[in-house]
């Protein structure tokens, strides 16, 4: 790849036969990543939580994209009885699932609030929804391969804010002590081990599934206009507005997601992100930093041990 040249979607093949499914696929980055796999030809199955938000989201994708292969289907990450129906739904079609975009995040709730199955709402939804996806889809994932004879990918969307997070394996669930931010940062440290640890663990047993990531930079989506972001109305707009300025519109963050589900140069266990100003913006993507926790396969391995029974995906 050459750095100095934007990265964007006229550099991306032809996504014609292979199957998408992205998660919190109705708005801000996953809306636009639909919108460019679909333009590319790709199927696009939008995972949305909220059926009306999903709903509209299909039709203005419709009238952008006539004849689009594009579907919706009912996905709550915040319940993995939802998170079980909706992969049995698609393990039950027999069809290959070459793309997998892990996308759909919940950010800083200024109170703590839980998920159907009791979990801290940031790390059931971001953390261990994601998870049992993954694992509960990945026999659709290597029978892609043997279809299309491409590697199939599993792209997690990580952030710049798990270089500041810290797993607190005695409070995973935040019940003793809750702060915003601290629960957010977290969860996208954990995104960011699972897809490490996820890559390691596909390797080892030969798979031809991949596993990257991608963060967005500071990118003007839903996570900062959503009403349970902790600030008024008038400070979440005129925060959207500055974030557009300064920073990344939600369509130039999605960049970063393309890369990572698409570009022929992308490694195993490689992270990716917009490499303007710190990392926050830019259509120029590529490597991104690591956070030395992020890379702590001890722990990595501790996390994944607790997702695994958190959400009842143990494999013996």
């Amino acid at each position: 790849m050459n750095q100095n040249k934007p990265w964007s979607i006229d550099d991306i093949t032809p996504q014609h036969g292979r199957r998408v499914i992205i998660t919190g696929a109705n708005s801000g980055i996953g809306y636009h990543t639909a919108a460019m796999l679909a333009r590319k030809g790709a199927e696009v199955v939008l995972a949305c939580r909220d059926e009306q938000r999903g709903a509209d989201a299909l039709s203005r994708l419709q009238r952008e994209l006539a004849d689009a292969p594009l579907t919706l289907q009912r996905l709550d990450l915040a319940s993995l009885a939802s998170v079980r129906a909706f992969c049995e739904r698609e393990l039950k079609q027999g069809r290959p699932l070459d793309i997998l975009i892990n996308n759909a995040g919940v950010m800083a709730p200024r109170r703590r609030l839980e998920t159907v199955d009791g979990f801290e709402l940031q790390f059931g939804t971001n953390v261990l929804g994601h998870f049992a996806l993954t694992r509960l889809l990945l026999p659709a994932l290597e029978m892609a391969a043997k279809v299309s004879g491409q590697r199939p990918r599993v792209v997690t969307v990580a952030s710049v804010a798990h270089k500041t997070g810290r797993l607190d394996f005695d409070d995973l669930q935040a019940t003793r002590h809750y702060k915003p931010m601290t629960a957010y940062r977290q969860s996208k440290l954990a995104n960011l081990m699972f897809a490490f640890e996820l890559d390691r663990r596909l390797r080892a047993a030969r798979s031809p599934v991949m596993s990257v990531a991608a963060h967005p930079g500071v990118a003007n989506t839903n996570l900062f206009r959503a009403d349970h972001f902790g600030a008024s109305p008038m400070i979440r707009s005129a925060l959207g507005s500055l974030i557009y300025t300064l920073f990344n519109s939600d369509q130039t963050g999605a960049l970063s997601t393309l890369y990572a589900a698409t570009a022929v140069d992308v490694v195993d266990g490689g992270y990716y992100g917009p490499l303007g100003l710190f990392e926050t913006r830019g259509q120029v993507v590529g490597p991104a930093n690591v956070a030395s926790q992020a890379r702590n396969g001890t722990d990595a391995r501790r996390l994944w041990q607790a997702c695994e029974s958190l959400t009842r995906t143990a494999t013996g």
